[in-house]
């Protein structure tokens, strides 16, 4: 970890930090998800700089170390996607590989849309291409206690998250979304009282880890992460192209919450995916969670290295 450089870099009027690692024009750019930062690509960094890579791992706007937007609640998934083409412009990169996990998968597969000039391969875990014009999830699909629909609602995470310690909250995160069942609450309950306070962290998450992760949600607040991804899901985007010609490789785990979604399961193993992402290949592992890339990282690594020789 000791190698791994942090740089801060002035991105369309904000201050946005960016992590470091490896040399040469062979480029890969990490793309983290919620309650995720530059950190939950640690390992998926060194791995790639030792295969002779060059690895970023920028904290999205309002995330991590990165500056907060002096208005958090007008940050919107466009600003990830300019954010990202200004950092690559930034540092003189003309292509690269992303990968991208959670809802960073949605800004990776709009910026090879919008920009596939720029753009060698994708890597996505945990969340498949969705077309532009296609919400994977509509309202009345879930009870009204799904997690997303309850951060949506302004006040309402606010007010859970506030009842309780920073640490508590990314920890009672990183439990719930390492289950395989969707997160729902009951109609008295919050997001936060499903998780009883004795349950053990994942075991491949330790106390060190969950320390570094609230440290910095204890600097950034939770203004623009509730901001993006959840309450802009339905951003329109302005995509008129909706095929990436990229490679493709999509890493879920077969227990994985996300794959009990509302017809997610049929759409990820039918053929229409391939509609959208020609070039696609799709890799289950058996044990896998939403946090695949850290609870599996040697597996991970394996499968990211192998995409990286094949394409770059």
């Amino acid at each position: 970890m000791d190698q791994i450089q942090h740089n801060f870099v002035d991105i369309r009027g904000l201050k946005l930090h960016i992590a470091e690692i490896g040399t040469g024009d062979k480029v890969v750019v990490f793309l983290h998800g919620f309650p995720e930062i530059w950190y939950s690509w640690r390992q998926q960094m060194i791995a790639v700089a030792n295969a002779g890579y060059r690895a970023l791992a920028p904290d999205f706007r309002g995330y991590g170390l990165s500056e907060v937007p002096s208005e958090p609640e007008k940050a919107t998934y466009r600003d990830l996607i300019d954010d990202l083409l200004a950092i690559l412009d930034s540092f003189g990169i003309s292509k690269a590989i992303l990968i991208a996990k959670d809802f960073g998968v949605r800004p990776a597969n709009h910026f090879a849309l919008l920009h596939p000039d720029r753009v060698s391969g994708v890597i996505t875990i945990g969340v498949p291409f969705s077309p532009p014009s296609h919400i994977m999830i509509s309202q009345g699909q879930l009870p009204e206690g799904f997690y997303i629909s309850r951060w949506q609602k302004p006040g309402r995470a606010e007010a859970d998250f506030g009842r309780l310690e920073v640490r508590t909250v990314v920890r009672n995160i990183y439990i719930l979304f390492s289950k395989s069942d969707i997160p729902i609450a009951e109609e008295n309950k919050e997001i936060m009282d499903l998780v009883d306070p004795s349950t053990p962290l994942p075991s491949w998450f330790t106390e060190e880890d969950l320390l570094v992760y609230a440290s910095l949600y204890e600097k950034s607040g939770f203004r623009t992460p509730l901001q993006v991804p959840y309450r802009t899901l339905r951003e329109e985007l302005s995509v008129t192209n909706e095929k990436v010609l990229a490679p493709v490789l999509l890493i879920m785990g077969e227990k994985d919450y996300v794959l009990k979604f509302p017809g997610m399961q049929k759409y990820i193993r039918s053929d229409k995916m391939k509609e959208y992402v020609p070039d696609l290949e799709m890799i289950f592992l058996p044990e896998g969670s939403h946090f695949a890339q850290e609870q599996f990282p040697e597996k991970v690594n394996q499968l990211i290295t192998k995409f990286l020789s094949e394409h770059v």
